[in-house]
């Protein structure tokens, strides 16, 4: 039986921006619907804090396919030649089981995560919010950039990473590739202030944007942290904030960034709102005034993997892009 193999750049190829910010919107409705089979992540810490190895299974009907994502996070990687993602999706069918597709899972995390953002900023940022404003600058800031430019108009885009050689840099490139202006900024608060778009794309295990720094009528998207022990945001920032996530029960185990202010007694369960699915199927309400701070606390969930892949596995068919290669999975006769 064949399989089909894709890699990083023909990931890029094969899965616009665009096309996987709808994608994701439908994905995260069939998961409010129930029709996601989705168990939380199986998360191995190696010792010392080094990294992670996670696992990331879904199941979803409507999607025809089953899927696991299986990656290490590497968050000391920042600002090396390594991303801090890596890893592959697999992709099987829904019928028999059969693997139909390998692929890299960098590239997949990398504009997926930043689809489910450019969702939750279409769904809960004010219409005219466009003043940009990215902690971070790696991947993931690369990303949010082009799909935070997809859904509101930006009219200014300020960057700070606490090296300066690589916000500099990150400024110069996506400057010339979005053709958009990027401000380096020396520091976190500067590049925040007044800012009422914020995407937090870090490696940060401590705080990085304070409550006290966040201009009313502010949308957040909290990107870098996905362990229940690191968070990029204050307890203020949080209590501040009208809260939504992907998923809750995700949060609830997961959420740095919620878990610490719940065990600080800032925060109950009932700060969470509701899931974007929710908001999408109007189940839940989002943002209900313009003064008001929203916050999007995004973990990434493997249906969301396994939209990206399907929409990836169909383009590479079609266009002939991508490896075939023997793999198994064949019934073998007896002679």
């Amino acid at each position: 039986m064949k399989v089909l193999i894709v890699n990083q750049s023909e990931v890029a190829q094969l899965l616009p921006m665009r096309e996987c910010i709808e994608a994701m919107a439908e994905a995260l409705g069939a998961t409010a619907r129930g029709e996601v089979v989705l168990p939380l992540r199986q998360v191995t810490i190696l010792p010392d804090n080094l990294g992670a190895l996670a696992s990331m299974p879904a199941f979803a009907q409507g999607l025809g396919g089953i899927g696991v994502k299986v990656i290490t996070v590497f968050p000391g990687n920042h600002g090396s030649a390594f991303d801090s993602h890596q890893g592959a999706v697999l992709f099987f069918d829904a019928e028999h089981g059969c693997l139909r597709a390998i692929v890299d899972a960098s590239e997949v995390t990398a504009i997926r995560t930043a689809a489910v953002s450019a969702v939750a900023t279409r769904l809960l940022a004010r219409e005219d919010a466009g003043d940009l404003a990215i902690l971070g600058s790696g991947v993931q800031a690369r990303t949010h950039l082009e799909a935070m430019l997809l859904v509101r108009t930006i009219r200014r885009v300020r960057v700070w990473s606490p090296t300066a050689e690589h916000r500099d840099a990150f400024a110069r490139r996506e400057s010339r590739r979005l053709g958009v202006e990027v401000e380096p900024v020396a520091s976190a608060q500067s590049t925040v202030a007044g800012a009422d778009l914020i995407c937090t794309v870090t490696g940060a295990r401590q705080p990085v944007l304070w409550g006290k720094w966040l201009a009313a009528g502010a949308h957040v998207n909290a990107v870098g942290s996905s362990l229940r022990t690191s968070r990029e945001l204050d307890t203020d920032a949080v209590v501040r904030a009208r809260l939504y996530v992907d998923r809750r029960e995700s949060a609830l185990h997961e959420a740095g960034d919620f878990l610490i202010p719940k065990a600080e007694g800032a925060v109950g369960d009932d700060h969470i709102l509701g899931e974007l699915g929710d908001v999408l199927l109007g189940t839940r309400r989002g943002r209900e005034s313009p003064e008001e701070i929203t916050l999007f606390k995004s973990l990434g969930l493997a249906v969301e993997d396994l939209a990206a892949v399907r929409l990836i596995y169909e383009a590479a068919r079609a266009r002939e892009l991508g490896t075939w290669v023997e793999l198994g999975g064949g019934r073998h006769e007896a002679d």
